[in-house]
């Protein structure tokens, strides 16, 4: 997998322009990238790719159920199957989403995640930090209301800020979602009708609640006998509420479905001020609740009222008492992002974290939309390189790095 996240896809070029060197060039390159992939298929034997498709196929609860027999077990492992997409244990194609959550690595160990000093925030000062040194401006404060493109040589032509700026350049990097990118931001009449369509109609919803919570101690798990209040290793991983089997998780799913956020939510907690000083009072913890599921419209009700917030909120503390007996008396204060206020404060569409589904029809070539894989679009000098375009979602950038080595190639054709 590796191999085929850190490429971009071995997509068909649509410039009809190009020299017949440059062709060729590109029918090499996707040669290549296919008689890898081939390669790399051959070495693991058939018996292995047959296990890596059905792993890739398959709902969660198949692969669980073939690999373990503990049901907490099985569903503290089917949480990762399902955690930011609006699916089940038992949607076929959620063994993938178990996958992409657990193949990554940290430190040069697979499958492991890590808290960042400081918040997830240093991670885009690290970034802003490299680029200034390598002679990049930033502005900030600049929302973009609109994408320039030429009206007769459909070639974009720069941006126009919500202040009426104009910043004129030939290439423009999306990493909005590409419906927001492509409906709301590029000019109507300029996209071809299919190739909208295809943005439209792609699966943008989302049942995920983020909950940051702050506590004035740190929870007192029932099974953990000794207690340190500083933090023990109970309180430094992930830490999964609520839903003790698969058939649990499914439940809250369905009831979502119906457009009621779950009874028992299946929450996900992590405590990073138990290892990072730096982001809370001496003495006061940060808690991070990861929430699922809550429907982007309620079948009654609307997350604009506050006491429908305030009901799902101590819903999840009650729930966390169960396990902490004392969680919600802890509580100094929270902030609840539900997928409406993920969707207005981010712009992720329909409050989808991973800027679109994850399903296997919307991966590789097929994201965001046939024919348009390898971050180029419709608007020549536009680029997608944000979680909507290959490999998808995750703290990984590698969507950003593959669309720069398109932009890059393509600079050096001109």
């Amino acid at each position: 997998m590796d191999f085929v996240i850190d490429s971009p896809p071995p997509e068909m070029r649509h410039e009809y322009h190009l020299s017949m060197v440059d062709r060729m060039k590109d029918k090499v390159d996707k040669s290549v990238f296919w008689s890898k992939l081939l390669g790399i298929v051959m070495q693991q034997g058939q018996k292995d790719m047959v296990d890596f498709f059905d792993l890739l196929l398959s709902p969660a609860s198949k692969i669980l159920n073939n690999w373990f027999e503990g049901d907490v077990l099985k569903a503290t492992l089917a949480t990762d199957a399902v955690i930011g997409s609006m699916a089940g244990v038992h949607t076929p194609g959620s063994g993938y989403v178990l996958l992409h959550h657990v193949m990554g690595e940290t430190g040069g160990q697979r499958g492991v995640w890590a808290y960042v000093e400081g918040g997830m925030g240093s991670v885009s000062s690290a970034i802003s930090k490299a680029a200034l040194e390598a002679g990049v401006e930033i502005v900030t404060n600049a929302e973009v209301s609109q994408i320039s493109v030429h009206h007769t040589s459909g070639k974009v032509q720069g941006v126009v800020l919500a202040d009426g700026t104009e910043v004129l350049t030939s290439v423009v990097l999306s990493n909005a979602t590409p419906y927001r990118t492509f409906v709301d931001l590029v000019p109507a009449n300029v996209l071809p009708d299919n190739f909208l369509s295809a943005i439209k109609t792609a699966d943008y919803s989302s049942a995920t609640t983020k909950i940051n919570v702050a506590v004035d101690r740190l929870p007192q798990f029932s099974c953990c006998k000794d207690f340190n209040p500083e933090g023990g290793p109970e309180h430094m991983g992930t830490i999964h509420i609520g839903s003790e089997s698969m058939e649990e998780i499914d439940l809250a799913y369905r009831e979502a479905a119906n457009g009621v956020s779950s009874t028992r939510p299946v929450i996900e907690m992590t405590i990073p001020s138990v290892l990072d000083k730096t982001i809370s009072p001496q003495g006061q913890h940060v808690i991070n609740l990861f929430v699922q599921y809550t429907p982007y419209i309620l079948s009654e009700g609307s997350w604009q009222d506050s006491n429908v917030r305030k009901s799902f909120a101590e819903r999840c503390f009650s729930l966390i008492d169960e396990y902490a007996p004392g969680f919600s008396s802890s509580v100094v204060g929270y902030d609840m992002l539900t997928p409406p206020d993920l969707e207005r404060e981010f712009g992720l569409t329909g409050g989808n974290i991973f800027h679109g589904a994850m399903g296997l029809d919307s991966l590789f070539l097929m994201r965001p939309a046939k024919g348009w894989s390898d971050y180029r679009t419709p608007v020549k000098g536009l680029y997608l390189c944000g979680s909507g375009a290959h490999p998808g979602g995750g703290v990984m950038g590698a969507p950003g790095r593959n669309a720069a080595s398109v932009v890059l190639e393509d600079l050096r054709t001109k």
